[in-house]
């Protein structure tokens, strides 16, 4: 699939592909961490081949309200979960169950560079969709599991969930306000980071193993565990741990290693202050009138302010009281201090930066109405990333895959759904 080749311009110029067109990725996943990793690379130019279930497809499609309206504002069947991770790809029904499902999507891995896929350890294997059986049939496929708990230890075989994984991989232990302050107690993050971040590190390893297929000229097998990165997520709180001996606590808007470098109260809000260092310490106090406290040798170091954070946050605490939000943002801005409002996600889109970059972009939906997406973060001079299609009704594309992909004749196409429509 790989190809050097490159398409000509208008003016005559080499056009540049997109980093990842003639790349085939056969998407076995579902939920939120396979999904997401697989668009990313359709969001890089990959084919991606969404293999769903009959009927019922890809669970998140059910998961609403709310759902996509049509071009007559009546509610789909198109949940905006669902939307969130599946742009840019095309669907396929088909079920692995059945001998022709399975025979189908081993076609189809024998045609594909990539397959991800997110079942349980093992749980391919009785339909020959496991790594050996397709690695048997085409050595250069690249093959990403992604599972809770990765391929093996003790809890290998055990579902993993996110919300699960923030308890028990210690991001809740650290998130939320301290236990002795109301409203004290683990929180969860408010999306699930760690379903994000695992298709995040799965990309990651996916575009290392194609760029190592170039030399060897042949796939691997990847194990990605949502346990392995959500702790590789925590950084420097690990780091903190490992140093000290002692494992960090709740902090609610505050920093472990930094202060002053969290959530204070105007009269009427709440903002962030975020000083990295100590000439925005010192900034920081000139600018909301107590120099003094710059200079004061309780609080002269980063580390001085953390012996002493609760007398230097009471001080600080009271002075914000004083003043307005907005008025406090403007003068430590004009300061060159780090700070900003709390925004909902309604005023982070409408924020003037978010509107300059393009956050939210909306794409025709072929059941009439327009599905709105947030924007790649991946930005490129030369190949921009290109929102091609907007996130595919069930089975969309099974015809056109089977025929564009495996060469299938009408006949055999017919009999495929006919299969698929008596099971």
């Amino acid at each position: 699939m790989d190809s050097e080749t490159h398409d000509a311009s208008a003016d005559g110029q080499a056009a540049r592909r997109a980093p990842l067109d003639g790349i085939r990725v056969l998407d076995l996943s579902r939920i939120l961490a396979g999904p997401w990793c697989t668009q990313n690379l359709a969001d890089l130019g990959a084919d991606v081949i969404k293999i769903e279930r009959p009927a019922s497809g890809d669970d998140t499609r059910a998961w609403g309200p709310p759902f996509l309206k049509d071009g007559q504002g009546r509610d789909t069947e198109e949940s905006a979960y669902y939307l969130s991770a599946n742009r840019n790809k095309r669907s396929v029904e088909a079920d692995m169950a059945t001998p022709a499902g399975a025979a189908l999507i081993r076609e189809l891995a024998t045609a594909s560079d990539i397959l991800v896929e997110n079942f349980k350890v093992g749980g391919l294997a009785k339909y020959g969709l496991d790594y050996a059986s397709l690695k048997a049939l085409n050595p250069r496929l690249i093959y990403c599991s992604i599972t809770g708990f990765g391929q093996d230890g003790p809890y290998a075989a055990r579902p993993g969930y996110d919300f699960m994984i923030q308890g028990l991989g210690g991001l809740m232990s650290i998130t939320g306000e301290r236990d002795d302050l109301p409203g004290g107690g683990p929180q969860k993050a408010g999306v699930a980071v760690t379903d994000i971040v695992t298709g995040m590190y799965a990309t990651v390893a996916i575009l290392a193993a194609l760029q190592e297929r170039q030399r060897s000229g042949l796939g691997q097998h990847l194990d990605i565990a949502l346990l392995d990165s959500h702790v590789a997520l925590l950084a420097n709180q690990n780091s903190n741990y490992f140093h000290s001996g002692v494992a960090p606590r709740r902090a609610g808007n505050a920093h472990q290693n930094v202060v002053p470098y969290q959530v204070f109260a105007a009269r009427d809000g709440h903002l962030i202050v975020a000083t990295g260092n100590e000439s925005q310490y010192r900034a920081y106090c000139a600018a909301i009138g107590a120099p003094e406290l710059g200079d004061d040798p309780r609080f002269a170091t980063n580390r001085l302010r953390i012996r002493n954070r609760d007398e230097l946050v009471g001080l600080l605490s009271a002075i914000m009281l004083q003043g307005r939000r907005d008025d406090w943002i403007d003068k430590l801005e004009a300061a060159g201090v780090p700070c900003g409002p709390i925004n909902d996600i309604a005023q982070a889109f409408a924020h003037p930066q978010a509107v300059a970059r393009q956050l939210r972009r909306d794409l025709p939906h072929p059941a009439g109405g327009v599905a709105a997406v947030t924007a790649s973060p991946l930005r490129f001079s030369d190949t921009p990333v290109a929102y091609r299609r907007a996130p595919p009704l069930l089975g969309q594309h099974t015809e056109e895959v089977l025929r564009e992909v495996l060469g299938k004749s009408v006949d055999e196409i017919a009999a495929f759904k006919q299969a698929l429509a008596s099971r």
